[in-house]
């Protein structure tokens, strides 16, 4: 791989804040130093280079269709050239035509409107790469949090958790830390149920499911500790007792990172054949016409994804 990395960078929902975003970070100082290959609408593109007074691209752009796009609303056409960026970078990453994907934020309505089965990049990603063994995982305020479940009611959660997919988070999230600079891999593993359970008091999970997962990874030497209250291990691990925590559930993993730094934390995927970083937010169609997004956490995205292409492969 090359000391300058070429990296795809999708727009997002042509009707949310991501073309905006996107042409901010491309202009901005903090840009990181890599060659960025933009993949998305060029219509939305332009249209925020002429409604927000924008740089243009300055650089190679895919199209990928499109327009115009009505800003701040879910709908189909959005969906589906949302999709066609992402699907193409990761094409082009496959083939070995750049080097990672950073992605700005798609619209969930908006895929399932056109007709699209992902709930979001995670999934839709790792089909695309035919990646089985992923988890999605967020870097931000001292914390790097990865999710043993995603996107899903909280109903169904419990159900979810077997013991054998806690074995495969922690597994992947051991492997995948010393490129996050975490050479000890401490990890804590969260409980389902407030206390973490109490003894099988508030919840069986948490005694049945977690707990002799991580009996059976620890005796295979892992340094892990858990199933432990999550009102308690975001604490331990902000104060720097681990290196890392799986939460169980998506808002459990999220509300810590996203209170310690919403609008700088990355979310990034684990597990596929190439780098993918992402913003930590969503489309915010109620900004959208505005001209006032942030493109902090892109920025991140960006700086995080350039760093992890110019690491070497660490063994696991």
């Amino acid at each position: 791989m090359s000391p300058r990395p070429r990296l795809a960078l999708t727009a997002g929902d042509p009707a949310g804040i991501g073309p905006e975003i996107v042409l901010r970070a491309l202009a901005s100082p903090a840009c990181p130093d890599a060659e960025w290959v933009v993949y998305g609408p060029l219509a939305s593109l332009t249209d925020r280079v002429s409604r927000f007074g924008l740089p243009s691209v300055d650089g190679p752009l895919v199209d990928v269709g499109g327009g115009p796009f009505d800003l701040g609303r879910v709908s189909a056409e959005g969906g589906r050239a949302a999709a066609a960026a992402v699907l193409a970078a990761a094409k082009d990453a496959l083939a070995g035509r750049v080097d990672g994907v950073v992605t700005a934020p798609l619209h969930k309505e908006s895929l399932r409107a056109a007709g699209h089965p992902w709930p979001g990049h995670t999934e839709m990603l790792a089909e695309a790469a035919g990646a089985d063994d992923v988890a999605m995982m967020f870097v931000g305020g001292g914390l790097r949090v990865a999710l043993l479940t995603i996107h899903r009611s909280l109903r169904s959660v419990p159900d979810a958790i077997t013991g054998a997919e806690v074995e495969r988070i922690v597994r992947l999230v051991h492997r995948e830390l010393p490129r996050f600079g975490a050479g000890r891999r401490r990890i804590a593993v969260c409980g389902v149920n407030p206390h973490a359970g109490e003894g099988g008091l508030f919840g069986r999970e948490d005694v049945d499911v977690v707990r002799p997962a991580v009996e059976r990874l620890a005796a295979d030497g892992l340094d892990l500790s858990g199933p432990l209250p999550a009102d308690t291990a975001f604490v331990r691990a902000a104060r720097g007792e681990f290196d890392a925590v799986v939460a169980t559930y998506h808002d459990q993993g999220l509300v810590p990172v996203k209170l310690l730094a919403f609008g700088h934390a990355v979310n990034v995927t684990l597990g596929l054949p190439f780098v993918r970083t992402s913003v930590d937010h969503g489309t915010a169609f109620d900004i959208a016409a505005a001209g006032t997004a942030d493109p902090g956490s892109l920025l991140e995205a960006m700086k995080l994804a350039t760093t992890l292409c110019r690491l070497e492969e660490v063994p696991g």
